[in-house]
């Protein structure tokens, strides 16, 4: 049985997404596709569009055979933590031959050198990044410099690229994830070969919707249309046909979460805090909570804030995770120590058997009965994603005026 694993956000998904899937399993031969996604908060410190009940159903519908849940500590956490435990997630499922990720330079040894590099962290990298790092620069942007530097000195390392092109390579975001995953592959020494595909379309970052149907949009895109109130049936062809109405439904109901759904919780949460407790939250540095303590009285909203804090050396994909583990009360990371089912196809049976008998972790997939399946600290580490579920949905129904939905009361995903 050939299992490919895909780690995503889907936030939300669309013809990109399902091009990848369709090439994930038609380049590594796969019987079933995996994707581990992210929870109802995503790596860039905010809140899903959609809850991940309707973006797992979305996946599924593109064309995943089972969707697991990315707990919050790692689906909000800088690209090392998210990868390290996707990655240790997928390597515990004692089942998955391939991770397929998308990248904007569709080769793979790149990222298996540069990985190696970054693992083995050589003398001559580790004095000139320490030396950036001294000078100000933020921690992405010092590796980056120092790993151009140290493949220039070593050319060997280049495999045929300029000093130039090997610093584009380190700015484009699926490249960077890309180098993540691999060096969490070598990290936890897994079998898991990685697989990279050429991201087609749109740019990562790109905020305008392709005028071309044929083009596919990206999530950033779809999203800054959504919050400037475009016309719904500008999305329809970015969207797959089968999965478009789960959005739809969600924009007239109302139903769709951005971060400033979430202000008068944060303010309310800075009122009670002081240095020494921001400081306790897992990402705010010293510094961080200092400068979040002293002008927390400037609040008028989370975006607005986050805006506000940012400096050279804070990013604001950095004071935006922060912000968001302060929401969440989220203090620390721990090990991987339960697997979570959101979705599955009927016929991927043969699949959920083989990861029941063989996985070195817990597979939850009725949360109400977790607690009798996981040790004291998984079920601690559990009920972080079970109360981030909560809040979530405590937003969205406030926000449309529907009942609340407990989180142990949502049924899984089957298709």
């Amino acid at each position: 049985m050939i299992v490919t694993a895909v780690i995503a956000e889907y936030n939300p998904f669309h013809n990109g997404h399902a091009w990848q899937l369709m090439k994930a399993r038609e380049l590594t031969g796969a019987d079933y596709l995996i994707v581990l996604m992210s929870g109802d908060f995503v790596q860039r410190g905010t809140p899903a569009l959609l809850d991940k009940h309707v973006r797992a159903k979305m996946a599924i519908l593109g064309g995943a055979d089972l969707v697991l849940e990315l707990p919050c500590m790692f689906s909000t956490g800088s690209a090392q933590y998210f990868s390290r435990g996707a990655v240790s997630l997928l390597d515990a499922l004692s089942c998955v031959g391939f991770l397929c990720f998308g990248s904007e330079c569709g080769e793979i040894s790149p990222f298996l050198i540069l990985s190696d590099i970054l693992c083995k962290e050589p003398s001559d990298y580790q004095e000139v990044l320490q030396q950036l790092l001294r000078r100000g620069y933020s921690f992405p942007s010092a590796r980056n410099k120092a790993l151009v530097e140290y493949c220039t000195k070593n050319p060997k390392h280049l495999q045929g690229m300029t000093p130039g092109e090997l610093n584009d390579f380190l700015q484009w975001p699926n490249n960077i994830l890309g180098l993540e995953y691999c060096q969490a592959l070598l990290a936890c020494h897994s079998a898991i070969q990685p697989v990279t595909i050429s991201r087609q379309g749109s740019s990562y970052h790109e905020e305008q919707l392709p005028g071309d149907e044929q083009i596919f949009p990206s999530a950033t895109a779809i999203r800054t249309a959504i919050r400037s109130g475009s016309d719904p049936e500008l999305l329809h062809a970015g969207i797959p046909k089968k999965s478009y109405p789960l959005l739809a439904n969600a924009l007239e109901a109302n139903a769709l979460l951005f971060e400033d759904d979430f202000n008068l919780l944060l303010a309310a949460k800075l009122l009670t805090e002081t240095p020494k407790s921001l400081s306790s939250y897992f990402d705010i540095t010293e510094d961080l909570a200092n400068r979040i303590y002293r002008h927390k009285n400037e609040f008028t909203g989370i975006r607005q804030f986050t805006a506000l804090l940012k400096t050279r050396e804070l990013t604001y994909s950095r004071i935006s995770r922060g912000l968001l583990h302060i929401l969440l009360n989220l203090r620390e990371v721990q090990p991987p120590s339960y697997e979570r089912v959101l979705g599955f196809q009927k016929t991927a049976g043969p699949l959920l058997s083989s990861i029941t008998k063989n996985s070195t972790l817990p597979l939850i997939t009725k949360p109400a009965l977790a607690q009798e399946n996981l040790s004291e600290a998984a079920f601690s580490a559990f009920a972080q994603d079970i109360y981030a579920a909560n809040l979530y949905e405590t937003v969205r129904s406030q926000k449309n005026g529907t009942p609340f939905l407990h989180e142990y009361q949502k049924p899984l995903v089957l298709l």
